[in-house]
């Protein structure tokens, strides 16, 4: 399959473009790992440049180096024509550099302004000018049509609205050069749309956006050249008009990917689950939710952004209080109050922020893949198991395929799909029941998302039952067998996977709205 679609986003022929950044041979080096070999990046004024590969491909780790976050171990760095040398974020940040990270840094007790000019603040005398902050908050909010109050605490935001608040944290420095890592991994089509208009403004201004992403679509449409990142190394740097998703893919991999999702061979068998009207307690939530979860079976949940999705998984899993409804595994009923009551009852839940609520960043593989299930490793005298312990890891990093120096190795340095394997392993030395997935492939590159497929297919050959959540349309239709469909907290329609299209689920997804 070819995909070549019209730059939306392309600059004049008027415009005079200049090299704003050239990132020449820079190498980097950890323990175990060499997570870049001699790689390359130009990136020129008024243009979008993305930056492509795998996951573990280095893209992060170069650019990385560019911010400061990072020593870089050989290699130059020339930022408008001159040699630099970041040794700290803040020092990128003064000089023109700017990052919108995919994992969200904000502080979700302090309220949007804060979180805008945090290390920034505007004074008056020795005092904030808490006035001028608000003024400036909402002057850069206006120009990029963005609907949030300056006043409102974080924490009472959608993930979306975090992204947008990133985003426009990234313009309000004035940057040359801004990055933009996975941007619309949280956005609605919509919100897709509002993004590409503000890619726009930085270009007018004589911006060059280093932008990852993982969905071609996007590549194609927005993007003016690309470059290629495999194993560490720098592979090939192109305009996007004169590549395909095809040769793009086959540079990323080394190889032809003839195949988007693996072969479905699971058999759904007899009814593992039911939920019965469910409602959540604390509202606006889901209301009288029912559905059933057969065994060997992988059940999607679709529905637009507000949609109560990941809502259903949560009440399911404890963490929301139910107000009523019932849940009965195996045509027992149970009752998850906590999140460890759905862990003794056979359930799991892989969450869609893997870095906030996913994994322990900064401690190591084997941590993270026990501690769901720490109980198993502890004798009658209340010692840990360490022969055990080291057996399940292992388990987790053979039978996941993990990319790893070492089971000690901390999480948080692998890349997304690993981390990602790496939750799903833990969750599997649970031996659950019932496995539910958010957003499993969030940031993950074309070939880990293989495998991530392939993971949930095996599992629903061993009789699991999955609940997949997902915001990828084509993911739904490529791997589910039936898929629920929500709109504003109800249950708009049950769909067989294999008779529906993305218009009749998209018709449903606005039932309620």
């Amino acid at each position: 399959m070819t995909t070549q679609t019209d730059h939306v986003l392309n600059p004049e022929p008027s415009i005079q473009q200049e090299v704003l950044l050239s990132m020449s041979n820079v190498s980097k080096s950890f323990p175990g790992v060499k997570a870049l070999d001699n790689a390359n990046l130009t990136v020129k004024s008024h243009s979008v440049h993305a930056l492509m590969g795998e996951n573990g491909a280095g893209k992060s780790t170069l650019l990385k180096c560019l911010f400061g976050i990072y020593a870089k171990d050989e290699g130059e760095i020339l930022f408008l024509g001159k040699p630099v040398n970041f040794k700290t974020s803040k020092e990128a940040l003064e000089n023109g550099i700017s990052m919108v990270h995919q994992e969200l840094n904000l502080v979700r007790q302090r309220n949007v302004m804060d979180n805008l000019w945090l290390g920034r603040y505007p004074l008056r005398g020795i005092f904030v000018d808490h006035g001028k902050m608000y003024r400036d908050t909402k002057a850069i909010f206006d120009e990029l049509d963005i609907q949030i109050d300056p006043k409102e605490k974080v924490a009472n935001l959608s993930v979306s609205q975090m992204q947008m608040i990133e985003i426009a944290k990234a313009f309000s420095y004035q940057a040359k050069i801004v990055i933009m890592d996975e941007p619309t991994s949280s956005l609605s089509e919509k919100e897709v749309e509002h993004l590409f208009k503000i890619i726009g403004k930085l270009k007018e201004r004589g911006c060059g956006i280093i932008y990852i992403s993982h969905k071609m679509d996007e590549i194609f449409k927005i993007c003016d050249e690309i470059t290629i990142l495999r194993d560490g190394k720098w592979i090939d740097t192109q305009k996007v008009k004169d590549c395909t998703m095809d040769s793009i893919v086959a540079m990323m991999v080394g190889r032809e990917l003839t195949q988007r999702f693996p072969p479905k061979t699971n058999t759904p068998k007899e009814v593992i689950l039911q939920v019965k009207n469910l409602t959540a307690k604390n509202q606006p939530s889901i209301q009288d939710v029912s559905f059933e979860l057969r065994k060997g079976e992988i059940l999607g949940i679709a529905g637009l952004v507000g949609a109560k999705r990941t809502d259903i998984v949560e009440t399911i899993f404890g963490i929301r209080e139910r107000a009523s409804g019932q849940i009965l595994l195996k045509n027992c009923t149970v009752t998850n109050r906590t999140a460890l009551d759905a862990i003794n009852n056979g359930f799991a839940l892989v969450t869609e922020e893997r870095r906030t609520t996913g994994i322990y960043a900064n401690l190591n593989i084997e941590f993270n893949s026990l501690i769901s299930n720490i109980k198993s490793y502890m004798s009658s005298f209340g010692l840990l198991s360490n022969k055990k312990m080291k057996s399940d890891t292992q388990w987790v990093i053979d039978s996941m395929n993990v990319k790893t120096p070492s089971h000690k190795t901390t999480i948080g340095s692998l890349s997304g799909g690993n981390q990602q394997k790496v939750v799903i392993g833990r969750w599997l030395l649970t031996q659950p029941d019932i496995l539910m997935l958010d957003e499993p492939t969030r940031g993950i590159d074309i070939g880990a998302k293989y495998e991530i497929y392939q993971l949930i297919m095996q599992l629903a050959q061993k009789e699991k039952g999955i609940i997949m959540i997902s915001s990828e349309m084509p993911e739904l239709l490529g791997v589910t067998d039936r898929i629920l469909v929500m709109s504003n907290g109800k249950v708009a329609g049950i769909v067989e996977t294999a008779t529906t299209s993305q218009e009749a689920i998209l018709q449903l997804a606005a039932k309620y709205l």
